[in-house]
């Protein structure tokens, strides 16, 4: 697998999903947005701060710009800032990913859990894919919350990317 492709593909269905989802929050009532449903994360304006925070936290571990923010904190409760800083941050993860190299990819990284608060070290390339595959399990859990409330996000699989549908 080539993992720079990998990276580059998945920071763009990142940003495409996340233009979707969005769109769709949007037009659901702040208060339904904020209600408690039953998810880990409490509600889909929770779920769509949990990402957020988990992009901010990855990205400031690779960019050695930390993010100094706490787990389960509330970032935005102005939804419609919580999108301008999804849309900023998603550039972001896009002009990064066309900056990696094999080599660093390739080598270990040491980061400190924001879960357990332990030390470990991994494969770069390890977390690089933990950071993508966090932002498509939670937007699972949202896509789950927007079908029961009866918005349909519609297909959300890679492959209808639509740079890879062309």
């Amino acid at each position: 697998m080539n993992h720079l492709i990998y990276c580059e593909t998945m920071a763009e269905y990142n940003q495409w999903m996340n233009q979707k989802l969005y769109a769709i929050c949007a037009e659901i009532p702040d208060e339904k947005r904020k209600e408690n449903l039953g998810a880990f994360f409490k509600s889909i304006h929770g779920i769509l701060e949990h990402i957020l925070f988990g992009d901010r936290a990855w990205m400031g571990r690779f960019t050695k710009q930390p993010f100094s923010g706490k787990l389960g904190q509330d970032l935005y409760s102005n939804f419609d800032e919580l999108r301008q800083q999804r849309e900023l941050m998603d550039i972001q993860i896009i002009e990064w990913s066309k900056m990696l190299s094999p080599e660093w990819l390739a080598q270990p990284f040491e980061y400190t859990s924001n879960v357990d608060g332990k030390t470990r070290v991994l494969p770069t390339w390890v977390l690089v894919t933990h950071m993508f595959n966090h932002q498509t399990h939670h937007r699972g859990q949202l896509t789950t919350l927007l079908s029961q409330l009866g918005y349909d996000p519609g297909i959300t699989d890679l492959p209808w990317l639509p740079s890879l549908s062309d």
